[in-house]
């Protein structure tokens, strides 16, 4: 029996919620992906405390499609479109086994004659970009997920303090440790060591400092993290050319920079900035990456070129730089960075997509 979408909503019709109604009439299911003998699809809820309670559908769903003829296995994921309920008391947050360490991040850099390499990483690549909004972040947690399924040991800094986008992305909420004061320990998701400024502050909370700090912040980061022994770490940079992008090329080794771009014309004027920013700090530019490069309907299979297609490859080729791959829009990578399990680290086609982005940079030398 060939498995269609049509089937698998028909077996989630079936299933009857605890307070009525089903999830395709209830209209609670998206993004329905049939490939071969596997199903994924996502559960949207109005908010993370109806999320929260749902997770007996999601398992029950889940062990639904897998019983259909044809079916190998099945990836439910859980996500919510709105905020949680106002009036309602939060669920307390476990308490800490202990205090908080007295760590503080951000202050004017300390002087040092050597550069800000840690000690056991082999190397460092920087993701950047010309300009927000063209899936930097997204690239950077897929990309350590998929090298480190490729058994590379991986290391992710969110070096993005005005907007770090990577605790929400890699399902890491918890604050790092620190045993003095002094050294950080950090987070680890998915097989990659992690570590952000927003491990440090409420989610809420903006940074607001001036361009010493933001320096001091990324240099404690680095110098300060036990980061152990890595194959590569990567640097989420901040979109543009400013203080972190630039003290980072400057004050360390960097094996080189990936710039990711979509293909509209006005992406990629800011994508020759950035491209430019390296040539000048004497930074290599291992690639070019085309992100959102097109979209393919779910439900009927068109494709559509949104912000056009082939721009960042063919800028690529102007300039002799590698052109390392495109990517499509794709809502199941957007739901599965908001819900904290990068879409890499699955078996859908994006994930295929960045592993082989992965295995081009490791059979490259790059990672």
């Amino acid at each position: 029996m060939t498995v269609t979408k049509q089937t698998v909503l028909d077996a989630l019709s079936a299933l009857t919620l605890p307070d009525g109604g089903d999830l395709v009439s209830r209209d609670l299911v998206r993004a329905v992906q049939v490939q071969g003998d596997r199903v994924s699809f996502i559960i949207e809820t109005e908010n993370p405390d109806q999320a929260r309670r749902m997770e007996p559908v999601r398992l029950a769903a889940e062990q639904e499609v897998k019983k259909l003829p044809g079916v190998g296995s099945a990836i439910v994921a859980l996500t919510a479109h709105g905020p949680a309920g106002r009036g309602k008391a939060p669920t307390p947050a476990p308490a800490p086994a202990e205090a908080p360490p007295n760590l503080k991040i951000g202050g004017h850099p300390k002087p040092q004659a050597e550069p800000m390499n840690p000690k056991g990483v082999a190397r460092i690549i920087a993701i950047g970009s010309g300009k927000g909004g063209v899936g930097k972040s997204t690239v950077s947690s897929n990309l350590a997920v998929a090298l480190a399924r490729q058994g590379r040991k991986v290391g992710l800094l969110d070096a993005d303090i005005y907007g770090p986008s990577q605790p929400r992305m890699m399902g890491v909420n918890k604050r790092p440790a620190s045993p003095d004061g002094k050294t950080i320990i950090p987070l680890q998701n998915h097989g990659v060591t992690c570590m952000s400024i927003g491990f440090m502050l409420p989610e809420e909370k903006a940074v607001v400092w001036r361009g010493p700090m933001l320096m001091g912040a990324l240099q404690q980061m680095l110098g300060q993290v036990e980061w152990g022994t890595l194959d590569i770490l990567l640097v989420d940079l901040p979109p543009g050319t400013g203080d972190v992008a630039m003290t980072l090329c400057q004050r360390s080794k960097l094996t080189g920079a990936i710039v990711v771009s979509t293909p509209q014309d006005v992406a990629l004027l800011d994508a020759r900035k950035a491209l430019n920013m390296f040539e000048t700090l004497k930074t290599p530019v291992l690639g070019l990456i085309e992100n959102m490069s097109t979209y393919i309907c779910p439900s009927c299979g068109h494709e559509a070129h949104i912000f056009g297609h082939g721009g960042v490859e063919a800028e690529a080729q102007k300039l002799d730089l590698p052109f390392l791959g495109a990517l499509p829009i794709s809502l199941e990578t957007r739901i599965a960075g908001d819900t904290g399990i990068p879409i890499a680290a699955g078996d859908s086609l994006m994930a295929e997509a960045y592993g082989a982005l992965a295995a081009r940079l490791v059979a490259g030398g790059m990672a």
